[in-house]
């Protein structure tokens, strides 16, 4: 990514995240250390992406990764679908490294451990605001040599998905037949249909079940030790 000659100026962050205390605490966070002088909240992805369509678009984009309405990366992958060339900050609890990994292959620009003090939020933003990503010290990606995940494969194909690919999905995930996603959307059976037919062309698969595995290969179950 080529950096910008002079730093970008965020002046209106989005946070999502469904915990009322720590939006506020954030949002005091990066306005004092960031400068951004407006923040916004949501607390659910969906009320997020709602709020993304409208003008003007948020500058930055401060994402939990745990909301009540998501599983896993799903969500982080469906926001950067809706919102691309905004940048996304993740800020999670779960901070190991298999966490910041597939964060950043699901198009996250920066990760920042949720405890961490003022000073790792200032060095995150100054960064982002220079075009460059952001992790924390000490995490080391994978080697470029070392195969690809079958969690990282899953990842790199769901990103290929637009934002309504990405929501038809998910409620492929939930069970939905065709028509009830057709109603829930409030577009034709047919176009549901023309959707799931390039879901699996994307995802490499041939069936439903096999698309809703592939999606569930990005759970954060996945990333639980084993046993």
């Amino acid at each position: 990514m080529d950096q910008p000659d002079t730093p970008q100026t965020y002046q209106l962050a989005l946070v999502i995240d469904d915990h009322p205390l720590f939006c506020e605490a954030l949002a005091m966070t990066l306005k004092t250390v960031a400068g951004i002088a407006q923040v916004e909240t949501a607390g659910r992805l969906d009320t997020a992406l709602a709020r993304l369509g409208l003008s003007p678009r948020p500058d930055v984009v401060v994402l939990d990764l745990n909301l009540p309405d998501v599983t896993g990366f799903d969500g982080l992958i469906r926001l950067t679908a809706a919102a691309p060339g905004v940048p996304v900050a993740v800020v999670s609890s779960m901070a190991d490294a298999r966490a910041i990994g597939a964060a950043l292959s699901a198009g996250a620009a920066a990760f920042v451990p949720k405890h961490s003090p003022r000073e790792a939020f200032r060095a995150a933003f100054a960064a982002l605001r220079q075009g460059r990503p952001w992790v924390p010290e000490g995490f080391s990606p994978p080697d470029a040599a070392t195969p690809a995940t079958e969690r990282e494969e899953a990842i790199r194909r769901l990103t290929l998905l637009t934002r309504q690919q990405a929501k038809i999905l998910q409620l492929i995930c939930e069970g939905k037949l065709n028509k009830q996603i057709a109603y829930e959307l409030a577009i034709a059976e047919t176009t549901v249909k023309a959707h799931v037919t390039a879901i699996m062309r994307k995802l490499g698969v041939q069936s439903r079940t096999q698309a809703v595995l592939i999606a569930r290969e990005t759970s954060f179950e996945r990333l639980l030790p084993d046993g």
